[in-house]
């Protein structure tokens, strides 16, 4: 006979080759909607604010808009209000909708998502909304994932898994990143890392990479000059930037919520929201016209070092109000693009002011820049890993790892200090939904039977009568009781209650009243599965069974909690060997102060208190 747990593992293994080969599927799938929505975004942007034929995104360097400006974006803002009313899904940034589809809904997510959210993105961006194409290609992704997920025989599970590799697919064809698409799936759409889910993961972000490459040709999205980062001399600096942008993140985010607020308490309906936020942005683009579009070609320029100071500084506060203003009101768009480039301005600002106070340290403003941008997209979103690993791909700078590490968990710490949440579970907190942020072992699953089970039970023989078995359990707290036959072998279970109910005749067999379809586990199951028995089941009682079916111990829910508390332990702080050695001096002093003098010692033969076996409660 093959041996369980063996087969079990065989048939995990298969499960996760065929997601796998979905995943190949959904990798080529993204790299596909990628290119589509990328195109569309040009298309769009070319025709509606460059009046002129052109697939690809053009430069708002040049881009010297007019008040048709409003216009246009507010024919924008009417179509993305009309797409709502279709797919409301589509409002917003994408991600924690996503996050909400995985949490609430076993990951199904409608199959019009996939239409509406690159659609209305695609012309939000193109009218000019100030939004990158991340969350709109990941939500695009995610739902064809949830779409392959609801077509074919999966659990929610595994349809989890599919999302999320629909949406590391669409991230990693977009971007050419496919290490921090998977990061960025297991931080903020799996909340799970294991095996079956990382292995489709992987390759799904793969072929979108090669996708990537094919399609947009290979090298990194954003090109940075060689920098210097001086090794320790220059950590400490790197520091403050972390600080300095753990506040930026800070600010983003309230700020955002502010807006978001506001517009809330409009005394207008929500289908002109999109449309009020188009005429806002409209207006600061008329001012700082490169805070419009994606700006991918702007965060070159910051990272080069091509813009002045007070260019910088201009395109900080515009691209900021006019994100705030976009996003605050409902419309579809992107977060990462528009946080890379306003912390990155903030980050160009912040390197020439470094290099004023600090001439000797030589430091590129376009280095601050892109340590900045790593920071403080992490500290917004609460994807500090994701960040770090997103800020090397974009640029495949290795030398920049030192500071962007240092600077990005510094600022994620000043952000978790002054924020309740990120850009990505606000607003689902006010949803009421808790988004985990910790992964941590399953304590029940790593956790075997033997270690909370109750040794001693008290057991009753298969041709005892009712009577005889009363007499048997009287003084006993149980509240069932296994049954053995003369090879001591578990052939039944009766509860007390059974026992001692009028119905039962004092001189019928127990056969007769008790449960002879015994749920039991090894001492070598897991408690996971132990409580999942006891809840499929619906008993309260597991005889614990070896091999040949000998009885030897019980497991119930309260064994299970008594061993799942004794984990919490773990958080309880312990003393360290100095208040050890502390408080052994104490005693010793203590002891000798008393030896001379007149306190009488405790007798040996004092009566003590003995504290019940902890076995028997709850049982």
């Amino acid at each position: 006979m093959a041996n369980p747990s063996g087969t079990s593992r065989r048939a995990a293994a298969r499960r996760t080759c065929f997601l796998a080969g979905i995943a190949v599927i959904l990798g080529v799938a993204g790299g596909a909607a990628a290119w589509l929505l990328l195109h569309l975004i040009g298309l769009i942007t070319n025709v509606v604010l460059f009046h002129q034929w052109g697939w690809q995104l053009p430069s708002f360097g040049n881009f010297h808009p007019g008040p048709i400006l409003l216009l246009e974006a507010a024919g924008g803002g009417l179509a993305v209000s009309l797409f709502a009313r279709w797919s409301p899904v589509i409002r917003g940034h994408g991600l924690p909708e996503a996050m909400e589809a995985v949490l609430t809904r076993q990951s199904r997510i409608e199959p019009r998502a996939a239409v509406a959210k690159p659609l209305s993105a695609a012309i939000a961006i193109g009218t000019g909304g100030p939004f990158g194409a991340e969350g709109p290609i990941i939500v695009t992704g995610g739902a064809l994932g949830s779409l392959i997920g609801q077509l074919i025989r999966v659990t929610p599970s595994e349809r989890k898994i599919l999302l999320a590799c629909g949406a590391a697919a669409g991230m990693s064809a977009t971007f050419g990143a496919p290490l921090a698409a998977v990061v960025l799936a297991i931080e903020l759409l799996l909340f799970e890392f294991s095996h079956r889910a990382f292995v489709p993961l992987v390759v799904a972000s793969s072929v979108a990479g090669a996708m990537h490459a094919a399609l947009f040709g290979p090298g990194p999205l954003f090109h940075v000059p060689t920098h210097n980062y001086s090794g320790l001399t220059s950590l400490p600096v790197f520091a403050v930037v972390g600080l300095t942008c753990g506040i930026l993140a800070v600010l983003i985010c309230k700020g955002l919520y502010l807006v978001e607020g506001g517009f809330r308490r409009l005394p207008i309906p929500e289908f002109w929201h999109p449309i009020v936020g188009a005429l806002g942005f409209a207006c600061v683009g008329l001012v700082v016209p490169r805070a419009l579009g994606v700006g991918y070609g702007t965060i070159n320029d910051i990272l080069a070092n091509r813009l002045a100071v007070g260019v910088l500084a201009v395109l900080l506060i515009g691209k900021l109000l006019a994100w705030w203003i976009a996003l605050g009101s409902g419309t579809s768009g992107g977060t990462l693009a528009p946080i890379l480039l306003i912390s990155g301005a903030f980050g160009g600002l912040l390197g020439a002011l470094i290099n004023d106070i600090v001439p000797g340290l030589h430091l590129s403003p376009g280095a601050v820049a892109l340590v900045a941008m790593a920071a403080t997209f992490g500290a917004a979103t609460r994807a500090t890993f994701t960040a770090i690993v997103f800020a090397f791909e974009l640029t495949q700078d290795y030398r920049a790892i030192l500071p962007i590490m240092l600077a990005a968990v510094i600022a994620d710490l000043v952000a978790g200090a002054l924020l309740d949440h990120g850009l990505m579970t606000e607003k689902l907190a006010r949803r009421g939904l808790h988004v985990p942020l910790d992964y941590e072992p399953d304590y029940l699953q790593a956790t075997a039977v033997r270690a909370a089970m109750t040794t001693t039970v008290e057991v009753l023989e298969a041709n005892d009568t009712v009577s005889g078995a009363r007499l048997r359990i009287e003084g006993t707290p149980h509240s069932a009781y296994p049954i053995v036959d003369r090879d001591r072998q578990c052939v039944g279970i009766v509860s007390r209650r059974d026992l001692l109910g009028d119905e039962a005749t004092s001189d019928a067999p127990l056969s007769r009243i008790a449960n002879t379809d015994v749920v039991t586990v090894t001492p070598d199951d897991t408690l996971l599965t132990a409580l999942e028995r006891i809840i499929d089941e619906e008993v309260e009682h597991l005889p614990v069974v070896d091999e040949k079916r000998h009885i030897v111990g019980i497991c119930t829910r309260t064994d299970i909690l008594r061993a799942r508390s004794h984990n919490l332990t773990a958080e309880k702080p312990q003393p360290g060997w100095h208040a050890s050695w502390l408080n052994r001096r104490s005693g010793s002093d203590h002891r000798d102060n008393l030896s001379g003098s007149s306190i009488r010692s405790k007798p040996e033969n004092e009566t003590r208190t003995e504290m019940p076996n902890a076995g028997d409660q709850g049982r």
